[in-house]
């Protein structure tokens, strides 16, 4: 079974425990109608923007449907890729608390992704691992070079650039339980 597939089964399974039709789902996320059947279906190729917008709407991590980390992820590994950003889950952790998606990211030269808000309280961090991102809110962005770290809420619209070149690193996303 191939990423469409998995993703679009593990979606229509959580929009079916919430008891939300598509219609209701397409509302809350603002994704089209038909766009969330052919991605239930597994015939549409899902962009990060999407799955974010479904997710938050749904109210559960991005990993909740992109389902169990690979093992033994490497370089140019798939993912799900954004309008910048192409993240490949490594690791998700759950505990009474939270529950953290740990993602390999990289965010494309020159490219700008301006992500949505995630479900309240929601957090993000970026260890930049090579190349220059600026990330964060829209008014407070960061420069971030190799070995450097950025937090900021995901709760409220964020960025991702990398004006200067490719830039790769490790994003963690925390999600806390009863947002």
């Amino acid at each position: 079974m191939g990423l469409n597939d998995e993703v679009g089964r593990r979606l229509k399974a959580l929009r079916q425990a919430r008891d939300l039709s598509l219609s209701e789902l397409a509302r809350r996320s603002g994704v089209g109608k038909g766009t969330l059947s052919e991605l239930e279906s597994g015939s549409r190729n899902p962009t990060l923007e999407t799955l974010y917008a479904l997710t938050t709407a749904l109210g559960s991590p991005l990993s909740a449907v992109l389902g169990d980390p690979p093992t033994g992820v490497a370089e140019g590994a798939g993912g799900v890729s954004g309008s910048a950003v192409t993240a490949v889950l490594l690791e998700r952790y759950e505990d009474d608390a939270a529950a953290t998606d740990v993602f390999r990211v990289t965010i494309a030269q020159g490219a700008v992704q301006d992500s949505a808000a995630h479900v309240p309280h929601t957090t993000e961090s970026l260890m930049v691992l090579s190349g220059t991102a600026v990330v964060g809110l829209p008014d407070e962005l960061q420069s971030v070079g190799p070995g450097g770290h950025a937090h900021w809420n995901a709760d409220v619209p964020h960025r991702y650039s990398a004006p200067h070149g490719a830039v790769h690193g490790i994003l963690f996303v925390r999600y806390p339980k009863g947002g």
